[in-house]
């Protein structure tokens, strides 16, 4: 009898866990194959918005700075700024950390990226402290960077990434 209840209860568990794998696996294939969602762009449209003004506000630059969303950064970059030799400035973000942490990524990663922009557009390309000099946190925190740390603390992105149901 006790052996007929703990097969039922492994099967069950079983059938449970493979659902589970399922909609985790299906989750990440659709978000793999598909742009970032509505909301999330519209939040980085907003953040974009918000910078572009600070950034006319406190170093009176008028440049846009585009933001590109790619999948192709290497898995440990949340995101880049580049200037390339026809002096154009870009900010790319790793699509698949949007995953991970979207709050993290327009709150923390976008105006971090936007400081090494402003940076650039400044024509300062020091490496003093791996590109993160007191200059830059200033730059950042004037852009209303929640950290303006020299690189990303992965203790902040582990709580919405433990959220499977997000």
């Amino acid at each position: 009898m006790f052996i007929q209840q703990l097969r039922k209860f492994f099967l069950i568990v079983v059938i449970i866990a493979t659902i589970l794998l399922t909609y985790l696996w299906y989750d990440d294939y659709t978000f793999a194959l598909n742009p970032l969602s509505k909301d999330i762009q519209k939040k980085i449209y907003k953040k974009h918005q918000e910078l572009q003004y600070l950034t006319y506000k406190y170093f009176k630059i008028k440049r846009v700075f585009p933001i590109i969303v790619t999948d192709e950064l290497d898995a440990s970059k949340f995101g880049m700024a580049v200037y390339s030799q026809n002096r154009q400035i870009n900010i790319y973000l790793n699509k698949n950390r949007f995953k991970e942490n979207e709050n993290y990524m327009i709150d923390d990663v976008i105006p971090h990226e936007y400081a090494h922009a402003i940076m650039f557009a400044l024509g300062n390309f020091s490496n003093e402290n791996n590109g993160h000099p007191k200059m830059w946190q200033d730059i950042c925190k004037k852009l209303n960077g929640l950290r303006c740390d020299r690189f990303v603390n992965h203790k902040d992105i582990l709580i919405e990434k433990t959220n499977i149901f997000k």
